[in-house]
């Protein structure tokens, strides 16, 4: 039992320690190589890029919610859709589709879980306009909205967004336009959010020198 016992402190030991050589040896975030204006005016800027298709997202998701539910009134928060393919483009036209009927703070989640968990092609037409109708959207709505020429059109930004921000994975976090960070950087979603906190510092401290 004492050998067991002795055998899993040592384990626990050598986790600290890798996860101490991993926090060195890599970076908590890096700086964006073309730093890009923020839409927030006074406010620090924080955006998720993600896809809906993308597991480390869903994971991701109740941390992200945790953490903006209180955020300081000089930070917004914002999401945008990464469309790096013609293959995330359906996930991003849901996305803006849902913010133009005022439906995304109510299925944001949902969708992920339908994804994740409930295995839902929602890349499919007829499969997304009926599990819409059984969230209690009116299909005809959906269907207007999801072909709107403003629902294109920020599908296009967002298109544009991801090839500015150099995003090539997701789900990445972008602070004041300038810092990039991300659970691989982090090392975990807990690494992440203390991250983030510790870049809207910099960014607020940045921001005050310039008043």
């Amino acid at each position: 039992m004492r050998l067991n016992k002795w055998l899993g402190l040592i384990g626990l030991s050598l986790a600290l320690v890798a996860w101490g050589a991993f926090a060195q040896g890599r970076p908590a975030y890096k700086l964006l190589a073309k730093p890009q204006p923020v839409e927030t005016g006074q406010r620090i800027e924080v955006i998720e890029f993600f896809w809906y298709g993308c597991p480390h997202c869903f994971d991701l998701e109740p941390f992200l919610r945790k953490w903006t539910a209180s955020l300081p009134k000089d930070v917004e928060f914002r999401r945008i859709p990464a469309v790096p393919t013609e293959r995330w483009m359906p996930n991003a036209r849901t996305f803006y589709t849902l913010e133009a009927l005022g439906l995304l703070d109510k299925l944001h989640g949902e969708v992920f879980d339908a994804i994740h968990i409930d295995r839902v092609n929602l890349n499919d037409e007829k499969t997304q306009l009926d599990w819409m109708a059984k969230m209690g959207v009116d299909r005809a709505r959906f269907a207007e909205a999801w072909k709107s020429f403003s629902v294109q059109s920020k599908t296009k930004r967002a298109v544009q967004l991801t090839q500015a921000y150099d995003i090539t994975g997701v789900p990445t976090l972008v602070v004041d336009g300038k810092y990039v960070t991300s659970v691989s950087m982090t090392g975990s979603p807990e690494g992440l959010m203390q991250t983030l906190d510790e870049l809207v510092a910099r960014a607020r401290a940045e921001r005050s020198k310039k008043k």
